[in-house]
């Protein structure tokens, strides 16, 4: 089977070292693993494809900003909208698919239109509500063009992949829109996975290390204001100061905008001396790094509407971490409080630090947590698994849309 897989976002580097990229690097793999002919159509490279990807043919949107033009955000994008055109033609050139994959984006529906015009079934993943993430935190100035291209989207997919429920009630929200009833359209939650081939290391359970003195407590993630990397730090002081015979460490797997506040606070807590930061990471190394942790830590601040599949959370728990995360959206289903990680009330530095504490002073129950969240990831969430499932799913769904669509052109033929 032929699958073109479209990303038209430009703020995805398809090959770079984002949480978004290594999404996609990971489907494709699992396509490929399925025996699968991908194509794929990006906006943005972002690096070398990985060893194993490097047999995939790549179509990438030529830079559409002049040398030294720097366009302000109205004309970004509608470069982005224009590029829908670039997208469109070069599926059309390549030819010839049995499947489309669109990573949904703002700007683009060239996926889903090459799709219905040449009435093959489509895949439409959906990670994150975009508009109102483009208004809340960088402005949205054609937002009547983006819920058009949105709606275009949601009415031609044969099957919508949503990374949580929240997304999912999302999408469902524009059915009346769409011309569907409500929670008409065909939208299923696919939250995020491992590979574990990547992980393979942690087959063999590491030994809980009695009280160590040099604890490292790690983060992995975009340094962003809802990753709650604040919390964590007020949190990590507070342990500190509390366990003076500890020389913890903390270390921070990530680059991002709130880098330099986060390092500001670390020297107003006293801990910067404490603290390793390793900037960005390839996906290729990232298990080693998680290697060297003792806890893992996800602190997400409060938000009103939770909507993430947490990335960091899955490879956590595939590398055989005890895992800290804020009791909130998809991570009440991944960790099982007590039993594979604990949960604790997002934004709250205390409890935070007494389950920094109850770990570091636990230290084989903190293990045998570890090895339970390693065998649940790797039983219920990877990525083979998702993409024969989506696949599947998608398949079915085209086949009764012809079969509902038939009984109406033999009507109209006669």
């Amino acid at each position: 089977m032929r699958i073109a897989y479209v990303c038209a976002d430009p703020g995805i580097p398809v090959f770079g070292c984002k949480g978004c990229s290594l999404h996609v690097q990971e489907m494709l793999r699992a396509l490929v693993n399925l025996g699968m002919n991908v194509t794929l159509f990006a906006a943005k490279q972002g690096g070398d494809p990985p060893e194993d990807l490097r047999k995939i043919t790549c179509h990438i949107l030529p830079p559409q900003a002049q040398p030294g033009q720097k366009p302000d955000r109205a004309q970004r994008e509608q470069l982005a909208m224009d590029a829908h055109d670039w997208f469109l033609q070069a599926l059309q050139q390549e030819g010839n698919f049995d499947l489309v994959y669109e990573r949904y984006s703002l700007w683009s529906h060239a996926g889903t239109a090459y799709a219905s015009r040449h009435a093959v079934p489509s895949v439409l993943e959906v990670n994150a509500p975009l508009m109102e993430e483009a208004k809340n935190y960088r402005g949205l100035i054609h937002e009547q063009q983006a819920r058009q291209i949105a709606r275009q989207n949601f009415q031609r997919a044969s099957l919508i992949c949503c990374v949580s429920q929240a997304v999912a009630d999302y999408v469902q929200s524009f059915a009346p829109a769409c011309g569907q009833g409500k929670s008409a359209l065909p939208a299923i939650v696919t939250p995020n996975a491992v590979n574990p081939r990547r992980f393979a290391a942690f087959s063999t359970a590491r030994a809980p290390r009695e009280r160590p003195a040099d604890l490292v407590i790690g983060f992995m993630g975009t340094l962003k204001p809802w990753h709650g990397i604040d919390y964590l730090l007020h949190a990590f002081a507070r342990f500190q100061q509390e366990n003076p015979s500890r020389k913890a460490r903390l270390l921070i797997i990530g680059d991002g905008p709130q880098r330099a506040a986060m390092e500001e606070l670390a020297r107003q807590l006293h801990i910067d001396d404490r603290i390793q930061s390793t900037g960005a990471v390839a996906p290729d190394d990232v298990p080693g790094w998680l290697e060297k942790m003792d806890i893992a830590v996800a602190p997400y601040p409060p938000l009103e509407n939770f909507y993430f599949s947490p990335l960091k959370v899955f490879e956590y728990m595939a590398a055989g971490l005890p895992v800290i995360a804020s009791d909130m959206g998809q991570i009440k289903d991944l960790v099982q409080h007590g039993k594979n990680g604990l949960r604790v009330p997002p934004g709250s530095v205390m409890d935070l630090t007494e389950a920094l504490q109850f770990l570091a002073d636990h230290p084989q129950q903190a293990a045998q947590m570890g090895r339970r969240a390693r065998q649940y990831i790797l039983e219920h969430y990877t990525w083979d698994t998702v993409a024969q499932r989506v696949l599947t799913q998608c398949l079915d769904n085209h086949e009764k849309n012809v079969s509902l669509a038939r009984p109406a052109t033999q009507r109209n033929a006669n």
